[in-house]
């Protein structure tokens, strides 16, 4: 399997072959993840569907890092899906902040389901969560997992307990690099299937990334040789999250050579647009709402004639008016009624391999970037503090 057509030896002499692997399974591992889901459809419906309709309950959607931004694209899309349960509360929060503050995160006697996102399920943060979900929420809390690893701490925890239901990802999702990549879009695909929030089929979706990694490989080479260094992702809705998770991997697969930035395209214009100088590449991920996308579309076009940094849009359509550049319009070749969160994983594919791309072009090795080791794998290093504020 080659990714934009790179060479494989070479890759692996460069310490690139999982990245590359791993960015370039995606489109046939989204089919694996649906038919798992579908396989899975009877024991989720009978999980899920007291918790949706039970009044007032609350779904906390939550991992660390990649798999925070899961639930943050996740959580727009399903709070549309459940607007005819005006009871029900979808939120995203980190473990890192549940963690920290539990008593603010988690309510209790509030039914609550805490769906854990983790490529490992070893991550402290996660197992703390949920243990802390159960201390301060009691008897009125049930757990969803969705994990790579079936090995892993959380998987194990929670599979025996009929409180919990763990949707198990196939094992090539359980990415051997550094950055997370199918395990991101895959968590994210299962999560949206299982909840049957509206997308199209994986096959389409498939399709579409691979139509972009046969068709980008040039483009993508070109911008990273243009050799930026500092990179804005920008987004709305389920797209703001995917802009966290795209700025995240030029972070990480750059070592932090690359700075990175994520914001909405309305929030980048108070303060954080003084990031942008002629060494800037912005990549605009346009709604596929149309009302949305208005607002996306105002800021290109105010991007593009004040000529500061090289902007690139990412959306099922390219733009019709005077905000249009050819050359810079990536079309994702979806249809165009695609909501938002199913562009996501398709667009991140376009971001992955920039990311790899730039990582190769500063001599990092793409899977395992961090020279220092400061950053690893799976974050260890954290203590978890007993919580022993007493149970209201």
């Amino acid at each position: 399997m080659t990714l934009l057509h790179l060479n494989p030896s070479d890759l692996e002499r460069r310490g690139a072959p999982h990245t590359a692997r791993e960015i370039a399974q995606q489109p046939a591992v989204w089919q694996t993840v649906q038919a798992l889901v579908a396989s899975r459809r009877a024991e989720l419906d009978t999980f899920l569907t007291p918790l949706l309709q039970a009044p007032a309950a609350r779904i906390v959607l939550t991992g660390a890092g990649s798999s925070a931004f899961i639930g943050q694209c996740l959580a727009p899309a399903l709070v549309q899906a459940l607007a005819d349960r005006p009871g029900v509360r979808v939120e995203a929060i980190a473990t890192t902040d549940i963690v920290s503050n539990p008593s603010q995160c988690l309510t209790p006697g509030v039914p609550t389901l805490l769906v854990s996102f983790a490529r490992s399920g070893n991550s402290p943060e996660s197992l703390a969560a949920v243990a802390l979900a159960d201390q301060v929420v009691g008897g009125d809390c049930r757990h969803l997992a969705v994990t790579c690893a079936a090995q892993g701490q959380l998987a194990t925890e929670l599979s025996s307990r009929l409180d919990a239901l763990v949707l198990q990802l196939p094992d090539e999702t359980h990415d051997r690099a550094f950055a997370m990549t199918s395990s991101f879009t895959g968590m994210l695909l299962a999560a949206a299937w299982a909840f049957q929030l509206p997308l199209p089929e994986a096959e389409v979706l498939g399709r579409a990334a691979q139509h972009l990694l046969d068709t980008e490989a040039v483009r993508l080479q070109r911008l990273s040789d243009s050799g930026f260094e500092r990179i804005v992702v920008l987004g709305s809705n389920s797209l703001q999250g995917l802009a966290r998770e795209a700025a995240l991997k030029i972070l990480e697969l750059t070592d932090g050579r690359v700075v990175a930035l994520a914001d909405s395209p309305l929030g980048f214009r108070h303060g954080p647009k003084t990031i942008l100088n002629d060494r800037t590449l912005v990549l605009m991920l346009v709604s596929a709402d149309p009302y949305t996308a208005r607002y996306d579309l105002d800021l290109l076009r105010e991007l593009r004639r004040e000529q500061r940094g090289r902007v690139i849009t990412l959306g099922a359509r390219a733009p019709d008016d005077a905000a249009a550049s050819p050359d810079d319009d990536v079309s994702l070749a979806l249809p165009v009624d695609t909501p938002d969160l199913g562009l996501a994983p398709v667009a991140l594919v376009f971001a992955q391999c920039l990311a790899l791309l730039a990582s190769l072009r500063l001599g990092i090795t793409p899977d395992n970037p961090s020279a220092s080791g400061t950053v690893t794998r799976v974050v260890s290093g954290v203590t978890i503090h007993p919580f022993d504020r007493p149970q209201s």
